[in-house]
């Protein structure tokens, strides 16, 4: 017995020294290093431009927040409540743009309010100049950033509002009507995901810089981004990344007093029968706004982007121009993913079972590494490990794969979480009683009764990993870049019709995750 607990020890232990090379270190030895040179911080922080830049992107996260949050929150109610009709389809059209940067965003409103876009062909030239300019402003950031991550807010709004027992509603409603009863009953206990929610969105804006950068507003992110690639200054970079640690630290606290005790997890809880508000005659006039904002928010950019660049010569010129770097995409992100499903299995275990001391400062530090911006990360792997002892690792996509693991085992991990949740911890109890090692009990109990969680982990974390931008730009070695990477340096040149098609190229890469997805569920929808 005694072996068998230390093998389950020492397997747990592995994936939290996993976790420690791959976003830990890197950090503290960020953060060590660059105390050395104390100028550094002097001039990069006692800089006034440095300062207006982080109100600008302190200013566009508040703004984004307010509006996702906004947003989110009555979509999720109204999408997870009532008996409004295309819930489903709904709720899939606002979460597309989760699957894709922030930025295809970005280009798709450029082609409606830019000077040469939809909108300027049918009121002319005139109103095109005018929405430009509000296009490549504060306004226009926050309209792409929020459409990006109003489903984070819309997501986790409904999966806590479906969590709330329908039995509290129903003794509720034998005194008052269905307003108050979202007001006292529903949404106090769903503000804890809802609030960190909101926290979330805050947090990736703050580090959001592909958006921003097209759209030409200054924000922070690009102060460290740019002192690192431009300069090579590893000592102003790292001084400009401190305020966004400071940022990510100080949610990081918000999202352990809202959470406390409990785990937040990235799954689809919630009852298969709630109770739903009927909107009577509101039913249609509602319907209809709903679908209204959604074709606005999503499908008139992406309708653009279409009419922009889906055509033989532009999307030819993509495919040229992105060379192998669309492969290289998936086979960096399905790598990744297979490590981050495979690590995310035992973290989900030691968080859940609490089966080590250290588990909830791996259940907080995972998350702190998911709302840390990229670049900030990507710094510290680059000083960490670019020496020559090391250049073995450092000059090849294992990089890459490492700034993945670290930036996303939030996600692989709460997205397992979910399939704990859901099994008896006596089924592995039982198994133990009856002699079953570790290593079987994982293979042979585990792993089959969360199989359906570990495939949306790595669908998830995929997905992620095949949007990302500034892991890409700094980790890639040369000439093995992504295809967002190769978007992001093409904007700066290609033709509009290039960058459009660049981006439904990257946009149809989607479908692979979601192949796989479909194809499990129906493996495991075929009767026994």
């Amino acid at each position: 017995m005694g072996r068998l607990l230390n093998a389950k020890r020492i397997t747990l232990w592995a994936a939290v020294v996993i976790l420690i090379i791959a976003g830990v270190l890197p950090l503290l030895f960020m953060l060590v290093t660059s105390f050395s040179d104390v100028d550094n911080y002097a001039g990069t922080l006692g800089n006034a431009r440095t300062w207006s830049l982080f109100r600008n992107s302190l200013s566009l996260a508040l703004l984004t927040t307010m509006a996702a949050g906004a947003g989110g929150v009555v979509l999720g109610i109204l999408l997870a409540k009532t008996n409004l009709p295309w819930r489903a389809a709904l709720t899939v059209v606002f979460s597309l743009p989760l699957l894709f940067p922030p930025y295809i965003l970005a280009v798709g409103w450029f082609e409606v309010l830019g000077r040469g876009g939809l909108l300027a062909r049918l009121a002319g030239p005139g109103a095109g100049e005018v929405t430009s300019r509000w296009l490549f402003g504060l306004p226009g950031v926050v309209l792409v950033m929020a459409s990006a991550l109003l489903p984070v807010v819309l997501l986790l709004t409904m999966n806590y509002i479906g969590a709330v027992s329908p039995a509290l509603e129903e003794a509720a409603r034998l005194s008052v009507g269905w307003p108050l009863v979202l007001q006292r009953i529903t949404l106090p206990l769903a503000a804890p995901g809802i609030v960190l929610s909101l926290v979330l969105v805050f947090l990736l804006t703050m580090g959001e810089f592909g958006a921003p950068a097209f759209l030409r507003v200054d924000v922070f992110p690009v102060a460290s981004f740019t002192q690192f690639t431009a300069f090579y200054n590893f000592g102003a970079a790292t001084a400009a990344a401190l305020p966004l640690v400071a940022v990510a630290l100080a949610g990081l606290a918000v999202e352990q007093r809202v959470i406390q005790q409990r785990t937040f997890q990235f799954g689809w809880g919630g009852h298969r029968n709630p109770i739903r508000i009927p909107l009577g005659r509101a039913r249609a006039p509602i319907a209809a706004l709903v679908a209204s904002l959604a074709a606005l928010l999503v499908a008139l950019p992406m309708g653009a982007l279409m009419w922009r660049g889906l055509n033989v010569a532009a999307m030819t010129d993509a495919i040229h121009r992105a060379g192998a770097s669309a492969g290289r995409s998936i086979a960096y992100a399905g790598v990744s993913a297979t490590v981050l499903a495979s690590l995310g299995f035992f973290l989900a275990y030691l968080v859940h079972r609490r089966a080590l001391v250290c588990w909830r400062w791996v259940d907080a530090m995972t998350l702190f590494l998911l709302t840390l911006p990229g670049n900030v990360i990507g710094i510290g792997l680059i000083g960490l490990w670019n020496r020559p002892f090391t250049n073995w690792v450092y000059a090849t996509p294992v990089m890459l794969v490492v700034g993945y693991v670290a930036q996303y085992s939030a996600l692989g991990t709460r997205s397992i979480l979910a399939g704990f949740a859901q099994t008896a911890p006596s089924l592995e109890e039982a198994a133990e009683v009856a002699g079953a090692g570790w290593c079987r009990r994982g293979c042979r109990i585990l792993a089959p009764l969360v199989a359906p969680s570990i495939v949306v982990s790595w669908v998830v974390t995929f997905l992620f990993c095949l949007r990302d931008v500034s892991l890409p730009l700094l980790l890639a070695p040369p000439g093995q870049d992504t295809l967002t990477g190769r978007t992001m340096t093409l904007m700066a040149n290609g033709s509009a019709e290039l960058v459009a098609a660049l981006c439904l190229l990257s946009i149809s890469l989607t479908a692979v995750p979601l192949i796989v997805y479909g194809a499990a569920r129906k493996i495991w929808s075929r009767p026994a």
